[in-house]
């Protein structure tokens, strides 16, 4: 059994079956991605796997614990953590900021410690800020930490929502078009951040990307899906020559 497992899951809105018996299985350490043409069900998958969406059919469970009717937050304390689309900062808050609020969601201080700004609850405090700074260092923004976040450049953006998703402690991030909006450099050092990120926080990456140069740079194992179905499945070389992949890429129907 997987770290994550996907069983014959299927979602309805309507008369429209957005994703159709879906079964995935992510080990732990995987580097896992999911591809399709626009379309194909990429995202709703993941608001599937976060709580945002409940299965009409099937079953998800992260390390043998079902998430089917679980709330996103109780999802995210249970180790998945996410980056969108469309980026989703905190536009008005400082970059430091941003990544101490997710860091917040594994405080362990309570209301009285709150209230009562102990000696417990500023240690904690201190010890969320050196956290979040060892993050924006690792993603080399420590020298913006107090600049407001709408204020990075694009690229920079993209690495400090991926800090914040890592923020919360996960043991599976899904990364939703990181290389969105990026230049051909920016994507290389894209690739590279994934894998350092992966193995120093001992992560499991699931990625929704249609950036075929990082797709097949990063990906070990590669599942393609097309309205809402799974057409193929396998490393990055059996997706590249699987004629029902190019088919569906290229419109061939």
């Amino acid at each position: 059994m997987g770290l994550l497992e996907v069983r014959d899951c299927t979602i309805r809105f309507g008369g429209l079956t957005a994703v159709k018996s879906l079964s995935m299985s992510l080990e732990k350490g995987a580097l896992y991605g999911l591809i399709g043409p626009n379309g194909a069900g990429k995202t709703t998958v993941f608001n599937l796997l976060t709580g945002v969406y409940h299965p009409n059919e099937g079953s998800i469970e992260l390390d043998g614990k079902s998430l089917n009717k679980l709330k996103p937050s109780r999802i995210a304390r249970l180790g998945m953590s996410r980056t969108f689309q469309n980026i989703r900062l905190f536009q008005s808050m400082t970059v430091l900021e941003n990544v101490k609020l997710a860091r917040h969601g594994a405080r362990k201080q309570n209301v009285w410690d709150a209230t009562l700004h102990n000696r417990k609850q500023r240690d904690e405090e201190a010890q969320i800020e050196r956290d979040a700074m060892e993050l924006l260092e690792i993603f080399n923004l420590e020298g913006r930490a107090d600049e407001i976040a709408i204020n990075l450049p694009y690229g920079s953006q993209r690495r400090l929502e991926i800090a914040r998703a890592l923020a919360t402690d996960p043991r599976i991030l899904l990364l939703d078009e990181p290389a969105a909006g990026m230049n051909p450099q920016e994507s290389l050092d894209l690739m590279h951040l994934i894998r350092r990120v992966r193995d120093r926080f001992d992560l499991t990456v699931l990625l929704v990307e249609h950036n075929m140069r990082v797709v097949m740079g990063v990906c070990e194992r590669i599942q393609v899906i097309d309205y809402g179905e799974t057409i193929a499945l396998g490393s990055p070389r059996e997706i590249q020559d699987n004629p029902k992949v190019i088919e569906a890429y290229l419109g061939g129907a």
